[in-house]
């Protein structure tokens, strides 16, 4: 993984910190090194903060990838840009191909930031970083599952 630590605390500015529980995927048990990438956007797909990268999963059990795993969104949210989103890709190895591959992937708009968990929708691959044509991965109820935690001085 390429986790960051929290950025230091300014007077009236929030931090968010995510942990990404796991996500729901019909074939969980047959992904190999499991990790998400996480990165913060804009409208433009440009990145607004450096992209991080979840250690590999730590364990995978019916239908979901557990991952326990807290990110550090490395800028205070005032300082977003309108209709930036933070996106999630979902990874894995693909030994016959001997490379990684993303599977899917989530994102979370500005309106959803608020404490507590949230679940959000995944989304087929290619990754749109524009959210432009977004298809969901599947009709089954499979999802990230998240928890958000404000820290504001």
């Amino acid at each position: 993984g390429t986790l960051l630590p929290r950025l230091p605390s300014e007077p009236g500015m929030t931090l968010l910190t995510i942990n990404i529980e796991k996500v729901g995927l019909k074939d969980a048990g047959q992904c190999i090194d499991p990790y998400i990438t996480v990165s913060v956007k804009d409208l433009n797909g440009i990145d607004l903060t450096p992209v991080q990268d979840t250690p590999v999963a730590l364990r995978k059990e019916d239908t979901y990838v557990h991952f326990n795993v807290d990110i550090e969104i490395q800028k205070h949210i005032e300082r977003l840009t309108k209709g930036a989103a933070i996106f999630f890709e979902f990874k894995h190895y693909k030994p016959k191909k001997r490379f990684t591959s993303t599977k899917c992937f989530a994102f979370m708009e500005m309106d959803e930031i608020k404490p507590g968990a949230i679940v959000i929708e995944l989304y087929k691959k290619p990754t749109d970083f524009k959210r432009k044509k977004l298809q969901l991965l599947t009709k089954k109820p499979l999802y990230l599952h998240l928890h958000q935690t404000l820290h504001k001085e």
